[in-house]
């Protein structure tokens, strides 16, 4: 086979794996499980980036301190290197928003997580939106996540307020 087919078939490999990715999320944007996650905001701005919003989430800060505490909780499906994929079982209340939930051996949902650069990572850091929309997102104080329940494979969706009034 030449070079040119090996390069042909090469894109056609990235972009079938590109669009199946794709295709998964948007899965789970239309039908995962609508679920609140408290968040941090940093710094809404990057002069290279254009307008966004760093994100921190508490439930990372959460999964971080029982996976360094020796007598922390269990995490069988934790993330054991760099790179790897955990489960963190969560609980939600009446409104959506989850908490950590280490005591429920059965729980109804389990976000999934990743481990980047020793920190824990529920899919996203960033939120981005239009240029000159920083005070609108000025007051967010929860991600918007669908979440499959199969996999707690979480895409933020939008962020919303203390009341979890959409921004």
């Amino acid at each position: 086979m030449s070079g040119r087919r090996w390069t042909v078939l090469g894109a056609l490999l990235v972009l079938l794996a590109f669009n199946w990715a794709w295709f998964g999320k948007a899965q789970i944007v239309d039908s995962g499980a609508q679920v609140f996650v408290a968040l941090a905001p940093v710094d809404p701005r990057s002069l290279l980036q254009g307008d966004f919003m760093a994100l921190r989430f508490g439930l990372s800060e959460e999964i971080e301190a029982a996976r360094s505490v020796a007598t922390a909780p269990s995490d069988p499906q934790g993330a054991a290197f760099e790179g790897a994929f955990g489960r963190a079982p969560v609980r939600l209340d009446a409104r959506g928003v989850v908490s950590l939930d280490w005591t429920n051996p059965a729980p109804a949902l389990a976000l999934r997580y990743r481990l980047r650069d020793g920190r824990v990572w529920l899919g996203t850091n960033a939120f981005f939106f239009a240029e000159g929309e920083v005070e609108r997102y000025r007051n967010a104080r929860f991600g918007i996540f669908r979440v499959d329940a199969d996999s707690g494979e979480a895409v933020l969706v939008g962020l919303a307020d203390a009341d979890l009034a959409p921004l």
